[in-house]
């Protein structure tokens, strides 16, 4: 599993996260739900949210968009993914969303987990 964030925007007062995200496994996932924690750019907890992936279909890449509101993208430094929330994927079993799990940014945000 590969989550980046490729992209952040600011607009207006929100911050608009663009993650591409590839199912890597052999099977796809109906549902994938992070517990993600965003840090501001001091390094303190700004809030805990769910981001919801929902469907992703094996080895095929898709795009999905999140909107942060009432902070600006330049007032995040961190994403922490904490873990899965929810993953539901027959056949590969509830741990498909966090076994092997790699993160990357291109974006001036930092990515971890």
């Amino acid at each position: 599993m590969s989550i980046e964030l490729n992209a952040a925007e600011t607009d207006g007062e929100s911050c608009r996260m663009s993650f591409v995200v590839l199912n890597g496994h052999g099977s796809d996932i109906a549902q994938a739900v992070y517990e993600t924690v965003l840090f501001d750019a001091e390094g303190q907890v700004d809030r805990l949210t769910l981001f919801d992936f929902g469907t992703l279909p094996a080895g095929r890449p898709r795009v999905r968009q999140f909107v942060i509101s009432g902070t600006a993208c330049d007032g995040l430094g961190r994403v922490l993914f904490n873990g899965a929330e929810t993953c539901e994927a027959e056949a590969l079993g509830p741990a498909a969303c966090e076994s092997d799990l790699r993160l990357e940014t291109r974006a001036g945000i930092e990515v971890i987990g």
